[in-house]
C-alpha cells in the first residue's frame, strides 16, 4: 500500500524550531515533487514549501522564507521541513503531498504544529 506519513509536529514556544518528516512507504520519492501544506483552524489549506523531483529546486511561501528549509533524502524516501523562528501564526496541521509528473498525488494524514506563548 502506498502511503505518506508525516511526523515531527508538536508544541513549541515562539522562536523555537521543529523538523517535520514526510516518509513514503510502498514507493520511493525519487520521481515525485513534494509539497508541504498547512491548515490553520477555520482557514483554507495553504502551500508552504515544495521541492522538485528533477533538480531539487525549491519554493517557499513569503510567510516562511528565511525561516523554513525543505530538503529531501531519496535514499530514505523522506522529505524534511526544518522550521526555525516559529511564530504563533505557523500553528496548524501540516500535510505533505507527493506528486509525480504523470499520475495521481498522495497525501499524508497530517501532523499538528502548535506555537504558543
Amino acid at each position: 500500500q502506498l502511503q505518506l506519513v508525516e511526523s515531527g509536529g508538536g508544541l513549541v514556544q515562539p522562536g523555537g524550531s521543529l523538523r517535520l518528516s514526510c516518509s513514503a512507504s510502498g514507493f520511493t520519492l525519487d520521481y515525485y515533487a513534494i509539497g508541504w501544506f498547512r491548515q490553520a483552524p477555520g482557514k483554507e489549506r495553504e502551500g508552504v514549501s515544495c521541492i522538485s523531483s528533477s533538480d531539487d529546486s525549491t519554493y517557499y511561501a513569503d510567510s516562511v522564507k528565511g525561516r523554513f528549509t525543505i530538503s529531501r533524502d531519496n535514499a530514505k524516501s523522506t522529505v524534511y521541513l526544518q522550521m526555525n523562528s516559529l511564530k504563533p501564526e505557523d500553528t496548524g496541521v501540516y500535510y505533505c503531498k507527493a506528486k509525480p509528473i504523470f499520475g495521481r498525488a498522495y497525501w499524508g494524514q497530517g501532523t499538528q504544529v502548535t506555537v504558543y506563548s
